[in-house]
């Protein structure tokens, strides 16, 4: 592995090949000196939402050890490719471009921000690369953005609205006020979650965006109060939502409304403590999910990584295990030949099976809501209800629902 100082450049090649083909046989070790499957992962290592990024790197980094330790795809090992772009679209593109050029890699996953992704998107197709994503909420990705080099391996912003919209329907709640960051994700999904309370005549009072890497939010807590809103919806993530529900908890702000989340993270509940303590969400994905698939990446992550695998481990290792199952499929890393196998791709995922639509890219799985609350002395999000696909996600190219 080389690190330079510039742009904080990560080549992981073959993630530990070396070590690992002085331990396998002959054949394996013939494998691994093949041409390297590349994969880029242009993310946001610096900002606020490095732990994020981080989980994309760890994770990213345990699947290609196993999948070379097995002899690779097709005989071929995974290099992977890590650059950090600090959160700023016009740098991820400048990087991802760097990569096609300077590299030759041409499939990508990874990217932290929607703002990051929707500026790569239109050149996917001059680069003749594929992205497949794992964490980009953004509505329009799948809409009136949509590229046929896309795939949105996670569920989308107006999704996460959906789920909770089902859910807040039956509460009793009558009036709702929401903030959100203040880039593209924060906006489509407040949006779609506007337009959900209307459909269900609950009053949607206001709302308000907060900068990325906003510290003091007393500002908008006091609009938040003054709003008459007995229920809040929070559209945040990593730093941000830490601060502000810490903040929250200070100004008692819970005594006043019921909070909810689009994103619950064990990130979070770690960084604010009790103040996460009966927040309503959904989860893109559950370390705590009953199901075989997921329990056998939970004990790997694990044992591997030594810590409990957040929502953005278990999408980006989805997001790989269709990747993976792609190239294999094809024998080919060309895009064409990526974009053939993808679509339709249904795949036995860590959160249950999940389709690639072939009409716009957008992946079909259960959705989960949560409360977090104490288990056996630990906060923990404990899952309260789940919604099959076909109630959740929005018809193909839509951005919201239409019923």
């Amino acid at each position: 592995m080389t690190t330079s100082s510039n742009g904080r450049r990560t080549l992981l090649r073959g993630a530990g090949l070396a070590a690992i083909a002085a331990s396998t046989p002959a054949l394996m070790r013939q494998a691994l000196a093949a041409e390297p499957i590349k994969i880029g992962i242009p993310c946001a290592l610096t900002g606020s939402l490095a732990a994020v990024a981080e989980q994309t790197k760890r994770t990213a980094t345990m699947w290609a050890k196993q999948v070379n330790a097995a002899g690779g795809i097709n005989g071929r090992p995974i290099e992977l490719i890590i650059e950090d772009t600090g959160g700023n679209p016009a740098t991820c593109v400048r990087k991802v471009q760097q990569m096609v050029e300077r590299d030759g890699c041409r499939i990508f996953t990874g990217i932290t921000f929607s703002s990051e992704t929707l500026a790569v998107m239109p050149r996917l197709g001059e680069w003749d690369a594929i992205y497949v994503a794992c964490g980009n909420g953004d509505a329009s990705m799948t809409a009136e953005a949509f590229v046929p080099n896309f795939f949105r391996g996670n569920p989308s912003g107006p999704t996460e609205a959906r789920l909770l919209s089902l859910y807040i329907k039956d509460s009793g709640l009558k009036k709702f006020y929401a903030i959100g960051m203040d880039y593209s994700w924060g906006h489509s999904t407040v949006a779609a979650f506007e337009e959900e309370m209307k459909r269900n005549n609950i009053e949607f009072v206001g709302k308000v965006f907060a900068p990325t890497g906003t510290r003091d939010f007393s500002s908008y807590i006091t609009k938040i109060r003054q709003s008459g809103a007995d229920g809040l919806m929070m559209v945040q993530s990593g730093d941000d939502a830490n601060a502000f529900m810490t903040q929250a908890a200070q100004y008692r702000l819970g005594d006043k409304v019921k909070m909810f989340t689009t994103l619950i993270e064990l990130s979070t509940i770690k960084a604010v403590g009790e103040a996460s303590k009966g927040v309503i969400g959904t989860m893109r994905y559950m370390s705590t999910y009953d199901y075989p698939e997921n329990k056998k990446f939970v004990e790997q992550f694990t044992k591997e990584i030594k810590d409990t695998p957040d929502w953005n481990d278990g999408e980006q290792w989805k997001a790989l295990q269709f990747i993976g199952a792609a190239i294999k499929k094809a024998n080919s890393i060309k895009s064409a030949d990526l974009v053939a196998a993808l679509n339709d791709m249904e795949l036995d995922t860590v959160k249950g099976p999940a389709k690639f639509r072939a009409c716009d890219h957008q992946s079909l799985e259960e959705g989960f809501v949560v409360r977090v609350d104490k288990v056996d002395g630990a906060l923990l999000p404990v899952l309260v209800k789940k919604y099959p696909w076909d109630q959740i996600t929005p018809a193909c190219r839509k951005k919201n629902f239409d019923a």
